[in-house]
């Protein structure tokens, strides 16, 4: 990932030893997304290698889906500081995306309903600022219990992630 350069944007902290094909600095084929936050909007910046092509110098378009629902996931985490779900997602792709440029993809929060759903937006950039993929999400918010209930990751993970959402208190 590239440094985000604008000072109004800081870290938003990660765990560092999961493996998850999107934001996972221990997966070595990974996209290991980093994100920082201002006060609306949630940003990464990732160059996308050859490996990951659809069209030979194009990224996949799961690839893109995967960027746009990873920072609209890490969106909610930030702001609505909760466990996540991804109920649902649409994408629209505007231009292609090229493997080997910089992207800039940037998630905010679009309307939350009776706090246990949200609508996020996502926007995926090219290294010429132009809108290439937009979408939007439906995410699920759950509590620390009904995410242990649920076993959506182990106890030492569940652990991690609390501390994540209390440095965001």
């Amino acid at each position: 990932m590239t440094a985000i350069d604008d000072q109004r944007y800081r870290p938003v902290p990660n765990r560092g030893d999961h493996r998850c094909f999107a934001c996972g600095p221990q997966n070595p084929v990974g996209l290991h997304m980093r994100f920082c936050a201002d006060e609306t909007t949630v940003i990464s910046r990732v160059t996308v290698g050859a490996h990951l092509c659809g069209w030979d110098n194009l990224v996949h378009g799961g690839v893109v889906s995967t960027l746009l629902d990873e920072i609209m996931s890490w969106t909610a985490i930030r702001f609505l500081k909760r466990f996540i779900l991804t109920k649902s997602m649409r994408v629209d792709f505007v231009r292609p995306v090229y493997t080997g440029s910089e992207l800039t993809i940037k998630g905010r929060i679009g309307a939350v309903r009776r706090n246990r759903e949200a609508t996020i937006l996502g926007r995926l950039y090219n290294d010429r600022k132009q809108l290439c993929a937009r979408s939007e999400g439906i995410y699920v918010l759950l509590t620390t219990e009904v995410a242990r209930r649920k076993s959506i990751m182990s106890e030492k993970a569940l652990a991690g992630f609390i501390q994540i959402l209390d440095a965001q208190k």
